[in-house]
Formats: structure tokens, C-alpha cells, sequence
């Protein structure tokens, strides 16, 4: 793989504007089961729901064999088949109203190659900001990693246990429905969230695949229900192991120090670690 062209695509940048409708976290609070008051135009986003909004479009002849964009836009053509959310690093500085016309500014800041137990990684970093006007409102670090085909027969390396001991908790069933309505409120084609026979013939996986950003959404959510007047100042979250819609798993939080600062993690059904994730709240 020739790094060198692949860093080429440092520095390049998007611009897309958007005016936040009321129906995607309507729809949302609807998807993770929420009782909250319609969101009307006025109406501050929760933490991480910006996600539903200023999304790539584009035809669905320029889809990939997966479902994604095909390579070469704006993201670099990484000559790797999987591509998964790894992580992100969120500072919320300012609400972001329904109503409001807001800007996205998104920059490719990092192209890195990487050796892993599963074989050849490359780790993109994309700088992502949320303006509305002059004011910063998210400031978002957003790492996509691309890894090669899993080897036919491989025993993928055993992840970590989750911690076995948490303040408050809440189970989630990933069933087919749930996948499917994140899916469709982020225009995320990416078939291993939809398509069983496709992950399971062709990507080798145990079963449909949920998705990282949706595991973190419930992280922040689980936050919420336990601190619903808090303001999240920032949070931070790294993928540890897939978690697919054939078994229950669990989002878990625990408050350290001053109760300023949350652990939070997301456990799989045979107990090993999903997700890990810090919030600041205010």
C-alpha cells in the first residue's frame, strides 16, 4: 500500500450546511425508547445527536459492494475492505437548536498505518467542527479504521472482560428493528447493520453488526436517564470488540471522583468488553 499517496489526502476539507429539522431526534427519542417532549424548533440536541445530520448523500450506483461511499471523495481510497467507527473525542461548547442553519466543517488530520493481531490497519482521523454562525458549538476528533479480510477459519483474539462492578446499568436488546432505524436516520447503507446473509456469507461475521456510534449514543443516553439535567462537556469513547444482534448486552456507568467525570462501558452478553467511554458534565 503506498502511504504516500494515502497522505496526500491530509489537509483536505468539506464544508456542508444544514438547517436541524425537529423529525430526526424526534425519531431518534422514539428509536431508544425515550418519553422525552416533542423537540420543537428552540430545541437543544442531546449530546452525539448532531450524527443524524449533515450525512453524505449520495446515488446508489456510487455505492461500494458494502453499501458505503465508494473511496476516493473525500475520504482517502484506503485499498482495505472493513471500515468501522473505532473511536471519537467530543468537546460540546455550545447547544445546537432545531431551527438554527448550521455548518459542519469536517478535515482529514491523520493517515496512519498500523500492525494488529488481525493483520494490516490504517487509522484515519478526520477533525470534524459544528458552527452556528461564529460560534463553535462541537469540536470532534472521529477515527476510522480499515482492516484487511478476516482469513476463512481465523480465530479472531479474545477481547478484554468488561468490569464486573457498576453504579447504574441498562440492558439492550439489538434486535433487527433497532439496527435497521439507526441505520436509516444516519442514510448509513452499510450492510453488515442490515443485511444478515451478507454478513454472515460474505464478511464472516456472527451476525448483523451494531454500530459504534449507535453503542455510544445508548452510552450518553444511559448517562442522561440517570443525570437528566447535567450538561455534557465532553466525551470520549474507543470500540473494543463487536457486538452483534444475536445476544442482550449492557451499557454500564460508574462515577469517579467528584461526580464530574463518568466511566462508562458497554458490556457483551459473554461479558467481555464492548466499548469504553469517559463523560464531564457540568
Amino acid at each position: 500500500m503506498d502511504m504516500s499517496k494515502l497522505e496526500e489526502w491530509i489537509g483536505k476539507t468539506e464544508t456542508r450546511e444544514e438547517v436541524i429539522a425537529s423529525f430526526p431526534a424526534n425519531a431518534l427519542a422514539a428509536t431508544l425508547d425515550r418519553d422525552d417532549p416533542d423537540y420543537t424548533i428552540g430545541t437543544a440536541l442531546p449530546p452525539l445527536w448532531h450524527w443524524l445530520h449533515f450525512l453524505p448523500i449520495f446515488k446508489l450506483s456510487e455505492a461500494g459492494y458494502d453499501g458505503h461511499a465508494a473511496l476516493g471523495g473525500f475520504l482517502p481510497p484506503v485499498a482495505l475492505p472493513r471500515r468501522m467507527w473505532a473511536g471519537s473525542r467530543l468537546k460540546f461548547l455550545a447547544p445546537m437548536l432545531i431551527g438554527n442553519r448550521l455548518r459542519k466543517s469536517s478535515t482529514i488530520k491523520a493517515i496512519k498505518a498500523k500492525s494488529g493481531r488481525s493483520g494490516q490497519l490504517v487509522f484515519v482521523t478526520v477533525g470534524h467542527q459544528v458552527f452556528d454562525g461564529d460560534t463553535l458549538g462541537i469540536d470532534e476528533e472521529h477515527d476510522i479504521v480499515y482492516r484487511e479480510e478476516v482469513t476463512p477459519g481465523a480465530t479472531p483474539p479474545a477481547p478484554p472482560k468488561a468490569p464486573v462492578n457498576s453504579a447504574f446499568s441498562r440492558e439492550i436488546n439489538p434486535d433487527p428493528v433497532l439496527l435497521f432505524r439507526y441505520s436509516a436516520l444516519t442514510f448509513n447503507g452499510h450492510r453488515i447493520h442490515y443485511d444478515h446473509p451478507f454478513c454472515v456469507q460474505s464478511e464472516g461475521y456472527k451476525g448483523l453488526v451494531v454500530h459504534g456510534p449507535l453503542i455510544a449514543t445508548l452510552l450518553l443516553d444511559l448517562l442522561r436517564r440517570e443525570y437528566p439535567s447535567a450538561t455534557v462537556q465532553s466525551f470520549r469513547f474507543r470500540a473494543v470488540s463487536t457486538i452483534f444482534d444475536s445476544e442482550l448486552f449492557s451499557v454500564h456507568g460508574s462515577p469517579q471522583g467528584n461526580c464530574k467525570s463518568f466511566k462508562l462501558w458497554a458490556k457483551r452478553g459473554d461479558g467481555a468488553l464492548a466499548m469504553e467511554a469517559t463523560a464531564v458534565i457540568a
